[in-house]
């Protein structure tokens, strides 16, 4: 279809939204952006070369349950809502090339409320528990941790697994696209997701 003009895609961290995002935009010549970019949540409890998590970010995740960090990153995402329709809508709407928008801010109930923007598509990617606990701890260099650092990369795993099981209940009761990412290839995650925001063939 050559009316799409913005893609979202969402998911809880780690199955793949921002590589598969790229590879998407690459393809169809558009812009793409992360709602990570927005604003940062506390984000990540371990050190990566872009990332040196502050001191209150384990506060953070060493202090709060389960269901207590699954409210505070859904506010957070609310916050940024007003920010993430302006960019749907300038992107639908705009001169520009277009636009692909990814990140776990993309909420199913608040995106179905988007789906009306004229070439707006939508598509949530998850992947097995097994997958995010070996791509997370991967990430996190685990094994090279300390036991306290790894309980925190364990909730921050918890909280990612309890966020995809709401998002899949609510993909689910809404009928919108879900495409399961598994260990496959970027190039055919980027397959899978065109042909569900409906540009086949790419």
């Amino acid at each position: 279809m050559q009316d799409v003009r913005v893609v979202l895609i969402g998911g809880t961290s780690h199955t793949g939204k921002s590589t598969v995002a790229r590879a998407v935009a690459e393809r169809l010549g558009f812009d793409c952006r992360s709602t990570d970019k927005l604003a940062r949540h506390p984000g990540r409890p371990w050190r990566t070369p872009e990332w040196e998590p502050p001191p209150h970010v384990a506060e953070h995740y060493a202090t709060l349950d389960v269901d207590e960090l699954i409210r505070s990153v859904s506010d957070h995402y609310a916050r940024l809502w007003p920010r993430i329709e302006e960019l749907v809508v300038d992107g639908a709407t705009g001169g520009g090339p277009g636009l692909v928008l990814e990140g776990s801010a993309l909420w199913p109930a608040r995106v179905a409320g988007l789906m009306t923007v004229p070439g707006t598509r939508a598509v949530w990617l998850t992947a097995d528990e097994t997958v995010l606990r070996e791509r997370m701890r991967s990430s996190a260099r685990y094994e090279e941790m300390t036991d306290q650092e790894r309980y925190l990369v364990d909730k921050f795993l918890a909280r990612a697994e309890r966020f995809q099981t709401l998002m899949a209940q609510d993909l689910d009761a809404r009928g919108l696209a879900l495409v399961e990412t598994g260990g496959l290839p970027v190039g055919e995650v980027a397959d899978s997701v065109l042909a569900a925001v409906g540009v086949p063939g790419r």
